[in-house]
């Protein structure tokens, strides 16, 4: 077992399973690149306020560079029995330059340190994440241009509704995950402060230039207050809940793919290379993979409950409690990645079943608000015009018909003012194609929704 940088104070050592249940380098060393980034930013300010000497910065810098170089061709190896990263760099940095290295971590602490590296983290994943939502919406953006005149019925309470077109449907969803960029830009943006130099709780009497570092790390400041510094994990528990929300976005498109999948819609079919099959059952093409996105927001959400439940008894300032942050998104991060990269193609390469939507729309008096629309247009009052529609659907029922088979004579059997232009105000594209109140489901109104979205993603 390596020595622990704080033994000093203790005549044993560690029991070899406290030792690796208080360890968190199996967890923490992905952050190997930030812990060495915000280390070389600190030895070069500590070098600028004349705390260490220009020849021992040098001498640090180049040793964290030679570290880094070697973790990432895979030279160097963890040593799991460390305590964590930061522990393991330093160590090693000793290892190789001697006490010199031991003057890396004057005028800081390991709570400020993994403060700012997770910080630092966080905010690289937020670009990835960022770069995968647009990804998937110009994957959607693109399904939804090539769809935008295709009929279908638009549900709510899963019954069908209205009619509305397949791209209007895509570009819904389009706006939810524009929203959700929207709201991981805006975490990234607060989590964007360094911590550093807040040392353990209490900053130091060492003249250190906090705001030096910042500016070399390229945040947007530092945090104001260092036992907050410190504690801090707002960014985490918001990161998570962008990324929950993300899921719950997924998981919504995720239902609707396996529905529509179904025999019981068939309005799509999904590519063989996102489907699997039975063991069993020969004839089956199951939606695994989007049964895999709905299941696994599930974690998103558990793991954002379990920040907020770690946070949410702890008082100031650091508790070890707080190394419970990093398995919990790391968690959250790596899943909603996956999800990301494996949907956009999902969505590329699936085929829409046209004539099926289509005939689903034409089924289920989806234009039955038309019909009320039509009177109400005529100078009747819309629940009046309400009122005789409903009624005319009941008659259809009864009669095992629809409107567009009724006769004129059957439709002033309910009011005088139906004419020969009923059948055109019930014609199922006309009822879709006219709804084009800004954001309705008109061809002219998905294009503009297509077009603001690319200029919002630009």
């Amino acid at each position: 077992m390596s020595e622990k940088m704080w033994a000093g104070r203790f005549k044993k050592q560690l029991d070899s399973k406290v030792n690796d249940f208080n360890s968190s380098i199996r967890v923490d060393c992905r952050m190997y690149k930030q812990d060495i980034g915000g280390s070389i930013a600190h030895a070069s300010m500590l070098a600028k306020q004349g705390i260490i000497s220009e020849e021992d910065c040098e001498q640090i810098i180049r040793g964290l560079e030679e570290i880094l170089n070697d973790l990432d061709n895979g030279k160097l190896e963890l040593d799991l029995t460390a305590e964590d990263i930061h522990m393991f760099v330093e160590a090693e940095l000793t290892k190789r330059i001697g006490d010199v290295g031991k003057r890396l971590h004057t005028a800081r602490s390991r709570n400020d340190q993994v403060a700012l590296d997770i910080r630092l983290y966080l905010r690289d994943e937020c670009d990835e994440i960022i770069i995968l939502l647009k990804e998937l919406i110009l994957e959607l953006t693109k399904k939804a241009e090539e769809h935008k005149a295709t009929v279908m019925p638009g549900y709510t309470h899963l019954q069908r509704a209205q009619p509305i077109t397949f791209g209007h449907h895509l570009m819904a969803y389009a706006m939810m995950f524009l929203r959700d960029i929207q709201r991981v830009e805006d975490t990234k943006k607060r989590m964007n402060y360094s911590p550093l130099g807040s040392c353990a709780l209490a900053g130091t009497t060492y003249p250190t230039d906090r705001y030096d570092v910042a500016k070399s790390l390229n945040m947007n400041g530092i945090t104001l207050n260092s036992l907050d510094g410190v504690s801090d994990r707002d960014f985490a528990v918001e990161l998570g809940n962008a990324i929950a929300l993300i899921m719950m976005h997924l998981s919504r498109l995720s239902e609707e793919i396996i529905l529509w999948s179904s025999w019981e819609f068939k309005f799509i079919e999904l590519d063989d290379a996102y489907s699997t099959g039975s063991s069993i059952m020969p004839q089956k093409k199951n939606p695994d993979i989007a049964e895999l996105v709905r299941g696994k927001t599930g974690r998103a959400y558990g793991n954002l409950v379990t920040l907020l439940s770690m946070l949410k008894s702890l008082p100031l300032a650091y508790n070890k409690d707080m190394q419970e942050d990093k398995e919990a998104i790391f968690d959250s991060i790596d899943t909603v990645k996956l999800c990301l990269s494996i949907f956009a193609p999902m969505i590329t390469t699936m085929t829409v079943i046209k004539e099926n939507m289509y005939n689903a729309a034409a089924k289920g008096f989806i234009n039955a608000t038309d019909v009320a629309d039509y009177l109400a247009k005529k100078g009747l009052p819309f629940r009046t015009a309400y009122k005789i529609s409903g009624t005319m659907v009941a008659y259809c029922i009864d009669k095992n018909t629809v409107f567009e088979k009724l006769s004129l004579a059957e439709f002033k059997e309910f009011s005088d003012l139906f004419d020969e232009d009923i059948f055109d105000a019930i014609n199922l594209e006309r009822c879709t194609f006219a709804r084009n109140s800004q954001g309705g489901t008109a061809v002219e109104s998905v294009e503009e929704q297509i077009k603001a979205v690319k200029e919002i993603l630009k």
